[in-house]
């Protein structure tokens, strides 16, 4: 049972954030495609989103849930409901009764806003959603220092 206890460096996922997103920034401005200032920030935006999942490693289920909404081409980013279309029919439907609509408690709302977090158990929900802050918190500081750096 001889294990090897390795001390993980707190700032070695800012430095993989950092190293992940400054690649990919070196990439998209390799490009020489134009494109509106608009789609640049959303190019931008979803660089800094891979790779901050990138960053956090495939052990997190909000990693992975983010790289497949990223790989699938999906512009949401967030967990936003869906608007579902219906059809109309002519023919009359038979009315059943609609289960009463309930307030989401704060678990629900949470499992909404962590991606991935939809079918998590609390205890493990409300790891990865700490996770989840650090990684964003770590993404803000990394964007605070290259716009402080391109400004100076």
């Amino acid at each position: 049972m001889n294990r090897k206890h390795r001390t993980k460096n707190p700032n070695n996922n800012k430095l993989m954030l950092a190293f992940h997103f400054l690649r990919a920034l070196a990439r998209i401005n390799k490009s020489t495609s134009t494109v509106s200032s608009y789609q640049r920030s959303c190019i931008i935006k979803r660089a800094a989103y891979a790779s901050m999942a990138h960053a956090a490693g495939p052990r997190r289920a909000w990693s992975r849930a983010l790289l497949y909404r990223l790989r699938r081409g999906s512009s949401r980013l967030h967990a936003l409901p869906a608007i579902r279309r219906t059809r109309s029919f002519s023919h009359k439907r038979v009315k059943v009764a609609s289960p009463k609509l309930r307030e989401p408690n704060q678990a629900d709302v949470l499992r909404r806003l962590v991606p991935g977090g939809e079918a998590m158990e609390l205890s493990s929900l409300l790891k990865e959603t700490a996770h989840y802050i650090q990684c964003l918190s770590a993404q803000v500081w990394l964007m605070q220092n290259v716009v402080g750096s391109i400004t100076s």
